[in-house]
């Protein structure tokens, strides 16, 4: 291994706190705790520094991603998550239980993280816009980023070749942020936390008709405004 592939492997592994910021988003009922019990269970084997400090490759990453989907969205017991692991670890496919196999291909398949400098090169995009962009909100504040934060990225570039920044767009970021709390509420209505994974799941549907309405009358605008 050369020094450049080591540092990179070094900047990739990831401490307890940077694996919550990424991953609580979606798995809400994520905490320190959770994943020293599933290490304690033998589903994750996560890295020691030589001070006994716990650090998460990317494959650990997605390894925990498949734990946390596994028990949410298909409700399988530990026991039974334990046995697809082994089959993955052997190169076997696992059959998941109730489970057609398109569906688990697609719930098998690693959903990748990237840092900064592999973002970047898997886009056009200069530092400069992305450091904008993470300025003023459109894009997180991490070290690393989901593989969907590309497509933002790539949008923003196309945009800033016309002169839209993302400093431009910080309304947008407002705009959003204000949507999210209306959709919250409208999805809770006063019967569930916000937190729950039915109201993040009713938010988003609604989001996706908010997403529609917006469209409609921008293009309105744009063509007869």
């Amino acid at each position: 291994m050369t020094a450049a592939s080591a540092q990179t492997k070094k900047t990739q592994l990831l401490s307890i706190g940077q694996v919550l910021a990424l991953l609580q988003n979606e798995f809400n009922d994520l905490t320190p705790s959770k994943l020293r019990f599933l290490e304690e269970q033998g589903l994750l084997a996560p890295e020691r520094t030589k001070s006994g400090y716990r650090k998460f490759s990317q494959e650990h990453i997605e390894r925990l991603r498949l734990i946390l989907t596994l028990q949410r969205d298909h409700y399988l017991p530990l026991k039974v998550i334990a046995g697809v692991l082994e089959d993955i670890d052997k190169g076997i496919e696992p059959n998941l239980p109730n489970t057609a196999k398109t569906q688990t291909t697609n719930i098998l398949r690693p959903n990748t993280v990237l840092n900064k400098e592999e973002l970047l090169r898997e886009t056009t995009a200069s530092p400069q816009i992305l450091a904008e962009a993470i300025a003023v909100g459109l894009i997180p504040a991490s070290e690393v980023f989901p593989r969907e934060i590309v497509t933002v990225l790539n949008a923003l570039v196309v945009l800033a070749k016309k002169g839209i920044t993302p400093r431009h767009l910080r309304a947008l970021r407002v705009a959003a942020e204000k949507d999210a709390q209306l959709l919250r509420q409208a999805a809770s209505n006063g019967r569930r936390s916000a937190g729950d994974l039915g109201v993040r799941e009713d938010a988003l549907q609604l989001a996706e008709c908010i997403d529609t309405v917006r469209s409609g009358v921008l293009r309105h605008q744009l063509l007869h405004g």
